[in-house]
């Protein structure tokens, strides 16, 4: 997914990282011939770099984690019932994640400084403490299913 640089820090080994708008951070390395970024070199050429657009594999890669179970659902949701607690920011619970589910129209699923178009049949995941929010567009039919991660069972 496509996001923009907005700093950059060092990190302990002093490698440049990446400061990105969707709250990861991405290493840029200039070692040739492998990587070949000489602007990451100098203060003016990361400076130019500040409001580029790049891609977050992070943000590709959110995913459920593999033990989360369904624990609630709320209603199915129209453009006009939708309640207005998701059409502004919030975030779930610790250890809580979510699956916006649209099962008819489109919704901007806005999370982590990114907007995310989800077409009847797509899910956006919520992860845990994320703010983000909703925005319907047009005519849409929504529920958002909660999940978490099964307790281990003791013996």
């Amino acid at each position: 997914m496509d996001t923009t640089i907005v700093g950059f820090h060092q990190d302990d080994a002093a490698d440049w990282v990446a400061e990105l708008a969707c709250g990861h951070g991405q290493h840029m390395r200039h070692t040739p011939p492998w990587q070949e970024r000489p602007w990451v070199m100098t203060e003016e050429g990361r400076h130019a770099k500040i409001g580029a657009r790049i891609e977050c594999a992070r943000c590709d890669a959110i995913r459920l984690p593999p033990d989360a179970r369904e624990y609630k659902r709320t209603a199915t949701f129209t453009e006009e019932s939708l309640p207005d607690a998701l059409c502004k920011e919030h975030r779930t619970k610790a250890d809580t994640w979510g699956r916006i589910v649209v099962t008819e129209g489109k919704l901007e699923f806005h999370s982590r400084g990114r907007v995310h178009v989800l077409h009847a049949g797509d899910v956006g995941i919520v992860e845990p403490e994320v703010t983000h929010h909703v925005t319907p567009l047009g005519a849409v039919r929504v529920h958002v299913e909660f999940w978490r991660a099964e307790p281990e069972e003791s013996e």
